[in-house]
């Protein structure tokens, strides 16, 4: 019989080695490549992180611009691309959405051999915003976008597509660092996904696929947008903590709170939360954020459960009018950069990943004739 696990979703195992990141280990209980996320989200851009993770070092000034003229270069979408999304229905997820354009991108633009994985990331890096709010622009509000903007930064391109106008530099900064958070994450669900694609020796874009469809489901990267279609029903921090007690009383799951990993908090909530505080400020919201807030003090009050990453990026969105449906796949965007960094680093030292099971069946047992079958 096979060993027995310690814990189901194979909780507390260890499953492989990486150098990208830690979680609940060091620091502020984050670090990416052995720097604090506290401090890569105070003191550096969504692309310095980007380089960090994906070359293994934070670029110098001259590295920077380089590699953000190189990603600016790379954002034109293949026509063929831009026909298959125009023909993905309007209420498709939009995580389908993602998943479909990192495909057919694969399709068009394959990648031939391992040398290639770099190029592949960065192409993929600069058109999954493209990818989305062309499909997004396209069916909801019958425009076709052109996909290239000016702007240097990843974030405002996005919010650049998304509402055909540059962004506030707040509303820049405030993707700057939640690229940032949500960019790398260890061993989770998506992660593993693409490293266990990746330990086949199939291509960077079916790993990338493959992660995209972890991620879609709802108790992976889609908290913040359940924590936004809870909240936007409240009406006050008064009307709030009733709705939340009876969620409490009636053992209703509640969406962005607690964390597989972390204990005590996730430090990632600390420094989105902050920024969601001037964006409500920034916005005269006198609502939304009060309602964040006294979510976070009852769930910690009756259950001693902390916001996670996802909880308060909510309100961040929101305030900065990025429509709900959106949320997940700004992670995609960001999340990429771990996805293929893991790729990488799984395809330096591979081994297939192929576990045991333990099996729980029926005993061995002979076929028995047609006429005595129940």
């Amino acid at each position: 019989m096979a060993k027995q696990l310690s814990g189901a979703g194979l909780r507390g195992q260890v499953a492989g080695k990486t150098a990208l990141s830690t979680v609940g280990v060091s620091g502020s209980g984050l670090t990416y490549r052995g720097y604090d996320v506290k401090d890569l989200a105070n003191n550096c851009q969504f692309e310095e992180v980007a380089h960090l993770i994906l070359k293994g070092k934070l670029p110098n000034e001259r590295e920077l611009s380089e590699y953000k003229q190189r990603l600016k270069s790379l954002r034109s979408l293949p026509q063929p691309l831009k026909e298959v999304l125009e023909r993905i229905p309007k209420d498709a997820h939009p995580m389908d959405v993602m998943r479909t354009g990192c495909s057919v991108l694969g399709n068009l633009e394959g990648e031939q051999n391992f040398d290639q994985q770099q190029d592949a990331t960065e192409r993929m890096l600069a058109t999954f915003p493209g990818i989305i709010c062309y499909w997004y622009r396209f069916t909801h509000d019958g425009v076709r976008i052109d996909e290239n903007t000016d702007d240097d930064s990843i974030g405002g391109h996005f919010l650049h597509l998304l509402h055909g106008e540059k962004p506030k530099q707040l509303h820049e900064d405030v993707m700057h660092v939640s690229l940032i958070l949500y960019a790398e994450h260890e061993f989770n669900a998506s992660t593993f996904t693409a490293r266990v694609c990746a330990s086949t020796l199939s291509d960077i874009h079916s790993c990338i696929t493959g992660a995209i469809g972890s991620l879609r489901g709802p108790l992976h990267g889609g908290a913040n947008e359940a924590a936004m279609d809870m909240i936007e029903d409240f009406t006050s921090p008064e009307h709030a903590e009733k709705e939340m007690m009876g969620k409490l009383e009636r053992k209703e799951k509640i969406m962005g709170f607690g964390h597989a990993v972390y204990s005590d908090s996730d430090p990632r909530n600390e420094i989105i939360k902050q920024w969601s505080k001037k964006l409500s400020e920034d916005v005269g919201d006198d609502v939304l954020y009060a309602v964040s807030e006294r979510c976070e003090e009852v769930m910690w009050r009756e259950k001693k459960l902390f916001c996670n990453a996802d909880f308060f990026h909510a309100s961040a969105y929101n305030f900065m009018g990025i429509p709900t449906k959106l949320f997940t796949p700004i992670f995609v965007m960001s999340r990429l950069t771990g996805w293929a960094a893991h790729v990488m680093e799984q395809r330096a030292d591979n081994r297939i990943i192929r576990p045991s099971a333990e099996y729980t069946g029926e005993e061995l047992r002979p076929v028995p004739p047609m006429h005595e079958r129940d």
